[in-house]
């Protein structure tokens, strides 16, 4: 593998917009970055949901639940995750691979964010996935609680 991969991919650009809205400091937060057709694949529901704004309201769920969403929306010190982080981050052409690893409710959490874009650095696919099956089976509970605070 090439020590340094050309950075002209639209994928670098992407995630470092995306490192900036997870530290709050993305102009126009996930507005600037989902595109309007963006599809979010979870664990923890079985259809691919469709759009920007769906997308949001599970991003912000679990950014909520998992500790790395720095959105006040997100439920702010409420969840009940912590230390969340990136610990490795493979990105190529329009995809990206984001591994991370927290804690909720002192259950550890493993998963990976794999995102794709456009050629204009619009994210047009954001797929989670979770390991092991005691944290999905936790997350899940997590999740749909906040989805349902979001949502009323």
């Amino acid at each position: 593998m090439s020590e340094s991969a050309p950075t002209t991919d639209p994928i670098h650009a992407c995630i470092e917009r995306w490192h900036d809205h997870m530290r709050g400091r993305l102009e126009g937060g996930l507005d600037a970055i989902l595109h309007p057709d963006v599809v979010f694949l979870s664990p923890i529901v079985f259809t691919p949901q469709e759009g920007r704004e769906i997308t949001k309201l599970y991003l912000t769920a679990a950014g909520g639940t998992l500790g790395g969403e720095s959105d006040e929306t997100a439920g702010g010190d409420s969840g009940s995750g912590g230390g969340f982080g990136y610990t490795k981050q493979i990105c190529q052409g329009n995809s990206a691979m984001l591994e991370f690893e927290t804690q909720v409710e002192g259950k550890y959490v493993n998963g990976v964010d794999i995102i794709t874009c456009d050629d204009d650095g619009m994210i047009v696919e954001f797929r989670v996935m979770i390991r092991p099956l005691q944290a999905i089976n936790l997350v899940h509970a997590q999740m749909k609680a906040m989805l349902e605070r979001l949502s009323s």
